[in-house]
Formats: structure tokens, sequence, C-alpha cells
């Protein structure tokens, strides 16, 4: 039953030992029990006691040459009681900010004042990171293959390895991604925010926006939360870039979210609260040509007003780009030369729905 996950020390849930597996038993302890140190966490060959950390590889498959690729993966095991959380990025192989995220907040983070674990992987699609692009060498999504299968395709195989080592263990999740295929996006946390756990540690993270998103069939976000984890998506920047305002924004919402959960004492900042939506629309291109945006990320924009413009390549034959809503512009497209029905301009809804 993983939507029972933890055990009860009064009139809080923790998670057992921070994190669990597929066998874990469930048991309510008192607030006195709970008070005990953790215990040693057992994973990719080595054992981590409470107040320690360590790097390790987990096996993902050898390599034509007989070379192992493995996912690099970094362990902090608390000193003292807490919940388990996993931060993972780069499941799209060229989406960088959250290698240089999770590398921040692992400089920032002592096991020895740590509450709980943190299990981090900053590298999931190793095959994608290597090659500089989104896919596997199968073309495939990663991050349409959860929960996967050990006997399934490489794809499958990851995500299976990455569910049963990383996600099973944890109760909280911080998936780190960017914008794809020549876009950028404005910092923004997406999650299940019907949910009220993971709505409260996204108004934590202090993202500029949040956003009520679905599930996609075969994501990660998907697959854990069927597990009963509840999920964050950090999306901000653009691929193959360290876009340094994202990734600021990234650090500090993680320490914010392990503040919130009481795993982490950060300091004291400002208030911050997201614009929260629950719908969003891409505006398309109504013909081929060259796209002149007007719009910035952030910029909040009426309904049918002109933010961009596609003319020929000679500039003639202009056709305006209107917003067929009042919204938040929240990513847009970097390549200029765009076809019909390409996605230019994501704006999250201002308006009640």
């Amino acid at each position: 039953m993983w939507a029972m996950r933890s055990y009860r020390a009064k009139d809080r849930w923790f998670p057992l030992r921070g994190c669990f597996g597929h066998n874990a038993r469930l048991v309510q302890q008192t607030t006195e029990s709970a008070g005990k140190m953790p215990e040693s966490i057992a994973i990719g060959g080595k054992i981590i006691a409470p107040g320690e950390s360590d790097e390790l590889e987990l096996r993902v498959a050898r390599l034509p040459t007989g070379d192992w690729l493995s996912l690099p993966t970094v362990i902090l095991n608390g000193q003292r009681k807490g919940p388990g959380v996993w931060l993972d990025a780069a499941i799209h192989g060229d989406e960088l900010n959250g290698l240089e995220i999770i590398r921040r907040v692992l400089a920032i983070l002592d096991p020895a004042k740590l509450a709980g674990q943190v299990l981090a992987v900053p590298i999931v699609n190793v095959f994608g990171f290597v090659q500089q692009t989104r896919y596997l060498p199968d073309r495939r999504d990663l991050n349409r293959s959860f929960p996967g299968s050990a006997r399934g395709s490489l794809a499958s195989r990851i995500a299976h390895l990455f569910m049963t080592e990383i996600v099973d263990r944890c109760l909280y999740g911080l998936d780190f991604h960017t914008g794809s295929l020549h876009r950028t996006n404005l910092p923004q946390v997406r999650g299940a925010l019907d949910d009220p756990e993971t709505l409260r540690i996204g108004r934590a993270f202090g993202a500029p926006v949040l956003l009520s998103a679905a599930k996609i069939k075969g994501s990660l976000r998907q697959a854990a939360g069927r597990r009963g984890a509840h999920v964050l998506v950090y999306e901000a920047g653009e691929p193959l870039r360290f876009d340094e305002q994202a990734i600021q924004a990234g650090v500090q919402g993680t320490l914010g979210v392990l503040a919130a959960l009481g795993m982490w004492d950060s300091p004291a900042k400002g208030e911050t609260k997201p614009f929260e939506a629950s719908a969003t629309r891409w505006l398309r291109a109504s013909r081929s040509g060259v796209f002149h945006r007007h719009a910035s990320l952030g910029d909040r924009v009426a309904k049918q007003e002109t933010i961009g413009r596609i003319s020929d390549v000679l500039g003639h034959d202009e056709r305006p780009v209107k917003a067929s809503i009042a919204g938040m512009v929240i990513g847009y497209t970097n390549n200029p030369l765009v076809h019909q029905g390409d996605a230019l301009i994501h704006l999250a809804n201002l308006e009640k729905t």
C-alpha cells in the first residue's frame, strides 16, 4: 500500500528510515522512538551510516566496449530522523541546469546537520548526456518510459533501475528540467496541486510560477505519484546552456523545500508568493516564416494583444501573433525560423478557470 508509506509520531507522518523499498513494513512509532538515530542505508554495494555521505555508481548497462555505464549517485544520510528526498536531473540528456543545481545544493548540505536522507542523481540519461541529446540511442524518451521493466528496452531498464533504487526509497522528489527543442522556460514548478502536500512544498519552492499540471503517461512524476511520492518538476532555462538565474532559483527552491520538510535549516528569505495557474496554452505559428518575438519571459499580456509577428525572409507579408488568452509568458522558442503549427510562445492562463 504505497499511499501508507509512513509512520506516525503524534500528528505528524514520517517515512520509515526516511526512505522505502517495495517490502517496507509499516511501523507505528511513538514520539520518543521517533527521536532515535536513523539506520544506515545500503545501496549500490555501499553502507552509508547516519551523519555520513558517499558517492557511488549505479550500473545501468555495458557499452559495446565492455565498460559499464553507470548513474553517478550521491547519498546523504542525515544524523536525525526525517523524510527521504531524491533530486534528479538530465532525464533528458541535453537539459543541464539541474546538474549544476544539484552540485551546488550538495556543496551546501552537511549530513551531520541533516534530518532524513537526500538521494541525488545529477545525470539519469547518461547516454543522452554523453551525446548531448534529449533521447537515448534508440530514440526513446526516457521520461515516457517509467516505471520501466528490468527486461524491457534500454529506456525501460534505466527507468526501472531509477524507480527501484531511488524513488522507492523516498517520499518526496524534485525533478529538474529545462525547455526543449530550442525553447526556454521561465523558472516554474509543476505538480499535482490538488494534493495538499504537493501544493505545500510547491509554494515552499518559491518559483515565480506554480502550475497545476496533468501527469503525463510514462513520466517519472506519474510513476512516482502512483507509489505515493510527492513530486515537483522544476522547469527553467533552455537545453545545453547554464542559466545562472534559473540555477540560483533552483538552489534556493530546493533548500526551501528541505526547510519546509524539517530537514534543513535554511536562512530566512523574503516571502515569495508564486503566481498559481491551472491551465496553460501554446501560441502556434499560423504560417511558416521568420518569427519576431515582442514579449519576454514573465510578461503579462492581454487577450488579443500582439506579442509577435511572422514574415517572409525579406520582412514582407507580416502576420501578427496575438495572445489567445490573458496570460503570463512562461516559455518561448529561441529559433526564429518556424513552420506552420510550430509552438511559439507559452502562456499561463491569468483568467479564472
